[in-house]
């Protein structure tokens, strides 16, 4: 049998370790990165890593797509799947900072204690997420609106940006997310009264809720906070929370580690299915989120 090789792809300087790490406890025989890599170059390395292998080899030989843009991740996913000649056809799995499967695991974690706290699920739902400018944020919005929840962008800096990454998911996604200002402690309350979940997906150690601010949000049932760095992006959600009740008593809080450790299972098990599978496997986040779902129980 051919050996397992996997093609590690960044925009950026650095190809994360932590990805590297996981691929090569996943059991690929060869893993190489290729950092800094533009749009333009996804196509010559693919076509270089299918024609220097016979097709049936195609299944031993993956492409993963890092960086720390959705959409970027996303465009460089669709120019290798053009760049395929078939029968030569390898493996793709897009998880830009681990955020793919990060914001699938975090909603993943929504929905089980939706069912197993309130009886519910995510159809129907008002889920607001903070730091809506980032990857996880991006992957929780398209997530939540494909599972039927009212999913809202809150914008650190003002409504225009986050309205914009709204739009593209609907081009991309023909998903209808919303977007509001969360500039100002006033807005960040406003963005939260009709909320039924909150998920804080902002910068390490930056406080974005307060226990005060939680108050506005009388109809809240879950919160869950990516941040693992104190001070909690949302009061009362220390990193260890599993639908440990709210310091305002509604509703659930769920931590970063216990997001971060069906994230990691997640992740993990996608590069196993890359290496079981005897068909070509093109893997985002919504294969992940069905994963998430599974692990979460």
């Amino acid at each position: 049998m051919a050996r397992s090789i996997l093609h590690m792809l960044t925009p950026l300087r650095h190809m994360s370790p932590f990805d590297v790490n996981m691929a090569v406890d996943a059991g690929f025989e060869t893993v190489v990165t290729y950092t800094e890599v533009s749009l333009a170059d996804v196509v010559s390395l693919t076509q270089d890593s299918i024609f220097s292998r016979s097709p049936a080899d195609g299944t031993r030989t993956g492409i993963f797509i890092g960086g720390k843009n959705a959409e970027d991740a996303l465009d460089m996913v669709d120019r290798a799947k053009k760049a395929f000649v078939p029968p030569f056809v390898n493996h793709v799995f897009a998880d830009p900072a681990g955020s793919f499967t990060t914001g699938a695991a975090m909603v993943a974690q929504v929905s089980r204690a939706l069912r197993q706290k309130f009886n519910t699920d995510l159809t129907g739902k008002r889920i607001v997420i903070f730091g809506g400018a980032g990857v996880v944020a991006y992957v929780a919005a398209v997530i939540g609106a494909l599972q039927g929840a009212t999913t809202v962008l809150v914008g650190h800096d003002g409504e225009e940006r986050v309205s914009k990454i709204a739009f593209t998911m609907k081009w991309r996604f023909g998903v209808e997310v919303g977007a509001v200002d969360g500039t100002t402690p006033e807005d960040r309350r406003a963005a939260i009264r009709d909320a039924d979940v909150i998920l804080s997906a902002g910068p390490a150690g930056i406080p974005i809720l307060t226990a005060e601010d939680l108050k506005s949000a009388p109809n809240l049932l879950v919160a869950s906070d990516v941040n693992a760095v104190p001070p909690a992006g949302i009061a009362g959600i220390d990193v260890n929370a599993v639908d440990v009740a709210l310091p305002t008593g509604k509703g659930v809080g769920i931590g970063a580690l216990a997001v971060g450790d069906v994230k990691y299972q997640t992740q993990r098990r996608l590069f196993d299915r890359m290496l079981a599978s005897d068909t070509p496997l093109c893997l985002d986040f919504r294969d992940a989120y069905e994963l998430a779902v599974e692990i979460a129980g």
